[in-house]
C-alpha cells in the first residue's frame, strides 16, 4: 500500500450542484459496497492510498488534476453516507476551512452518541495537522482536514495544504494501522508532481537527533535560548537557515515549553502555541550548537470512467453516470436482501480489469 502526498494545481470555483448530487450517490454506493464486502477498515486503507483516492475522485467525475478533487470528494463522501454512519460503523469528520477546525467537536459528538472512546482519535486529528503544518515545513499551509474513523477506533486522515506562491496544493494521507510514531516517518511514501527545494523535515528519520536536541532546548530558560538566537542573527547563515524571529512571540512560547519541559519532540509539538517559527528556531539552534542537523529534503518520493468536470479527457456523460449509480445501488440493495448475484458479477468485472 502506497500512502503519502499528491500535488495538484490550485483551481478556483465550485462543483456544479448537478455533479455534486451524483458524486454523493455514487460515492455512497461505493462506500456501502466496500463496507458490505470487506468492512469499514478497508475503506480507511483505500482512502489512505493517494492513488486509489485520486482514482476515486476521477471515477466520480471531478477534474483529475485539480486541488478541488480532495475537498469535493471528501465532502461528497461525508454527505453521501450521512445518516448511515451507525450502520456502516464509519464516520467522516472535518472538511475545508473553518469546518476543519470543528473536527474534534464532531468526533466527540459521535463518541457521546455511540458510547465510543474517542480521546485518542481527537489527539490523532490534532497531531496529524500539527505535524504537517509545523514539523514538516514544505511551504504548504493546511486548509483542509478530513478525519475518517471506525467504531473499532481505527482512523485515517486526508488533509491538504496550499502554496499560493507556486499555485499548487499538496495532499497528505495518514493511516492508523501502520503508524508507529507521529514524529518519525508518519508518511511511508510520497507521490508528487512537484519537489520543493527548501523544506525543513523534522519528521524524517535523519532528524532524530535534531528532534531530541530541540526538545531539550525547549526546556531551557527562554532568555538563554533568545540569547543564543541573538548571537546567531549576527552571523551570515546559508539560505536554508533563514528564519524570521519575532522575539516577543517566541519568548511567550518558550516560557510555556520551559514550564512544561517536554519529554520528547511529540510532546513539544503538542504544546499550544508551538508553531512553525518555534520549531524552525529550535531546529536551527540544534544544528548550530550541537551539530544535530535536521533533514532539509522534501519527503516526496489514474483513471477516467465518466469524464471530468473541466471537460478532460472528455465532458461528463450524465446518462452513463446515472446508469452507473443505478446499477451499483441495485446491486447493493439486492445484496442486502441476500441476492448477491449482481454484486458478485460486479466483483468479477473489477477483477477482469485489474
Amino acid at each position: 500500500m502506497r500512502r503519502g502526498i499528491a500535488d495538484s494545481p490550485l483551481h478556483y470555483g465550485s462543483c456544479p450542484p448537478w455533479l455534486f448530487e451524483r458524486m454523493k450517490r455514487l460515492g455512497k454506493g461505493i462506500i456501502e459496497g466496500i463496507a458490505e464486502e470487506w468492512g469499514g477498515e478497508e475503506i480507511l486503507r483505500r482512502l489512505s492510498d493517494p492513488f486509489w483516492f485520486q482514482a476515486l475522485g476521477c471515477l466520480l467525475g471531478f477534474d483529475w488534476h485539480s486541488s478541488g478533487l480532495t475537498t469535493t470528494l471528501c465532502g461528497a463522501l461525508k454527505e453521501g453516507i450521512r445518516g448511515l454512519e451507525s450502520d456502516l460503523g464509519l464516520w467522516i469528520a472535518g472538511g475545508k476551512g473553518k469546518t476543519s477546525l470543528k473536527t474534534p467537536e464532531e468526533i466527540e459528538r459521535v463518541g457521546d452518541k455511540e458510547g465510543i472512546e474517542v480521546g485518542h482519535l481527537i489527539y490523532a486529528s490534532r497531531m496529524s495537522a500539527k505535524v504537517d503544518n509545523c514539523a514538516l515545513q514544505d511551504g504548504y499551509q493546511i486548509y483542509h482536514h478530513t478525519f475518517v474513523f471506525t467504531r473499532t477506533g481505527k482512523w485515517c486522515v486526508v488533509q491538504q495544504g496550499m502554496n499560493e506562491l507556486t499555485g499548487y496544493a499538496r495532499r497528505y494521507h495518514w493511516l492508523s494501522d501502520e503508524l508507529y510514531d507521529f514524529v518519525c516517518e508518519p508518511h511511508s511514501s510520497i507521490v508528487s508532481q512537484r519537489r520543493e527545494e527548501r523544506v525543513l523535515n523534522m519528521v524524517a528519520r535523519e532528524s532524530e537527533e535534531a528532534r531530541q536536541v530541540s526538545s531539550s532546548l525547549a526546556g531551557e530558560h527562554p532568555e538563554k535560548i533568545l540569547g543564543e538566537i541573538a548571537r546567531i542573527e549576527r552571523l551570515h547563515l546559508p539560505q536554508e537557515h533563514s528564519v524570521i524571529i519575532r522575539k516577543e512571540s517566541l519568548r511567550k512560547v518558550l516560557l510555556k515549553t520551559y514550564e512544561r519541559k517536554p519529554r520528547g519532540f511529540e510532546e513539544l509539538l503538542g504544546i499550544q502555541g508551538v508553531g512553525p517559527a518555534t520549531i524552525r528556531a529550535l531546529a536551527l539552534l540544534s544544528e548550530l550548537i550541537s551539530g544535530a542537523k535536521p533533514s532539509y529534503d522534501d519527503p516526496v518520493k489514474f483513471s477516467f470512467a465518466h469524464g471530468g468536470k473541466d471537460g478532460h479527457p472528455y465532458p461528463i456523460n450524465r446518462e452513463t453516470y446515472d446508469k452507473s449509480i443505478e446499477i451499483l445501488e441495485r446491486a447493493i440493495r439486492l445484496a442486502k436482501w441476500g441476492k448477491k448475484d449482481k454484486w458478485e458479477a460486479l466483483k468479477k468485472l473489477a477483477q477482469f480489469y485489474k
